[in-house]
């Protein structure tokens, strides 16, 4: 592997890209400390403090600690993710979402540019709640932690936060378009990992103070260790259907006959299941901040908790099937196979082939949906039984492990076309796309 990185330096395409993305990656958090006006810092952090468990703490857990400083991108990359989302499921109900998906290059850019637009509205409707809201917040010590409340306080935070969200977003596109690897998704592992030193700094004041035992210590490290490893073999993991070409004549020529397979990944549906079962459950908790009269209920639905717990386990398998049920269509499948003469072995093309399939991914579904609760739950068990300091696991964990194999793919992939050694001497680094 440090030869891999040593080959990087010595391809000046691949060394400029590399430089562009830390340099996006470097104003995003410099932007993360530029606070929005009219806004008590102290008091919004004793605020965050007291709403780890919310909606807010969730949101701010994404964008890197911006939204917890209500700096210029406290709305992050969240409201494009979220349209992404949602256009992404509407190919189901809208035939003319289907239609574009199908396009090609010219559809996609129409679907980029509905995306576009969509954010800019939806970071107004969420700039303009959160300004509101804000307006309402008392702090834990008494007092507001807005300075000035009103209508220009609200318009002034709409305009800052709107701006700074397509901002983030233009970050993402160009870190695609120019740098290495997924701009969005590199964006969000950017704000999960920069709360890394702080944990490691709470973690060995713990060990210090003695709240925290070596032995506690070592076993919390060799959990990650091996969370880490399960998290990367399941991602990279393929249950292979195995394809073959008919042959075909075509005047003196003869095309096909050979094997293939179809590669069906064991996690699907990748992140977006923990983060809708996530976004469910907070709501409850969100709600109770401005009305009292809730706490009691919505106390049932916090983290660590028996009852949140087993919800959470059913709304993310129940997730990952609808969304694995959106994205892939074993009919689709089975009629472009068809077309191009390929077959199952032993299984009859068209509808046979599809049942098929469609049985082949219900099963491996239900083992990605397995995994995913696990690694979702192991925060809430770590906190609870081993008082760790930090949040270690979850959406955070499959964010950024997933989008790191998915860089040093693409670093492996500019090494192998230029005729270098990638990064592993005994195979290449898998895509989680199971390209």
């Amino acid at each position: 592997m440090l030869d891999g990185f040593s080959n990087a330096s010595h391809i000046p395409e691949l060394r400029r890209r590399l430089f562009f993305t830390a340099m996006m990656l470097a104003v995003y958090r410099i932007g993360v400390a530029v606070p929005t006006p009219g806004i008590d810092g102290q008091a919004l952090a004793s605020f965050f403090d007291a709403a780890s468990g919310t909606m807010f703490g969730w949101v701010n857990l994404f964008s890197g600690g911006a939204l917890e400083r209500f700096s210029v991108f406290a709305l992050g990359i969240m409201p494009y993710i979220t349209v992404a989302i949602i256009i992404d499921l509407l190919k189901v109900a809208s035939p003319y979402i289907d239609e574009l998906y199908k396009e090609g290059e010219a559809g996609r850019r129409k679907i980029t540019q509905y995306t576009r637009y969509a954010t800019v509205g939806l970071s107004i409707l969420q700039g303009s709640m959160i300004a509101i809201g804000l307006e309402k917040i008392q702090a834990p010590g008494g007092g507001s932690v807005v300075y000035s409340p009103g209508a220009p306080f609200i318009a002034m935070t709409v305009i800052t936060v709107t701006a700074g969200a397509m901002f983030v977003m233009w970050i993402g596109e160009q870190i695609t378009e120019r740098g290495i690897g997924n701009g969005i998704s590199l964006v969000i592992m950017a704000g999960i990992v920069a709360r890394l030193p702080s944990a490691l700094t709470t973690t060995a004041q713990f060990l210090r103070e003695g709240e925290m035992s070596i032995f506690t210590f070592i076993f919390i490290l060799a959990v990650a260790v091996g969370v880490t490893g399960g998290i990367v073999y399941i991602e990279t993991a393929q249950r292979r259907i195995p394809i073959q070409y008919a042959r075909r004549v075509v005047g003196r020529r003869v095309y096909g006959g050979q094997s293939s397979h179809l590669p069906l990944k064991i996690n699907t549906s990748g992140v977006i299941p923990p983060i809708f079962a996530s976004s469910i459950l907070v709501f409850p908790a969100t709600v109770a901040q401005f009305l009292p009269s809730l706490k009691n209920y919505a106390g049932y639905l916090m983290p660590g908790g028996l009852t949140y717990d087993l919800i959470y386990i059913v709304l993310i398998v129940f997730f990952c099937y609808f969304y694995t049920a959106v994205t892939f269509n074993p009919v689709d499948v089975a009629d472009n196979l068809k077309k191009y003469g390929g077959f199952i072995p032993g299984i009859r093309p068209g509808r046979y082939t599809a049942e098929y399939i469609d049985r082949v991914l219900s099963r491996i579904t239900l083992g990605g949906a397995v995994y995913v609760s696990a690694v979702c739950i192991l925060p809430t068990i770590l906190i609870a039984r081993f008082n760790v300091p930090f949040y270690f696991g979850g959406t955070a964990l499959l964010i950024v492990v997933g989008v790191a194999l998915d860089t040093v793919a693409q670093i492996e992939t500019h090494l192998l076309t230029r005729n270098y050694e990638g990064f592993m001497r005994r195979g290449r680094v898998k895509s989680r796309k199971g390209a």
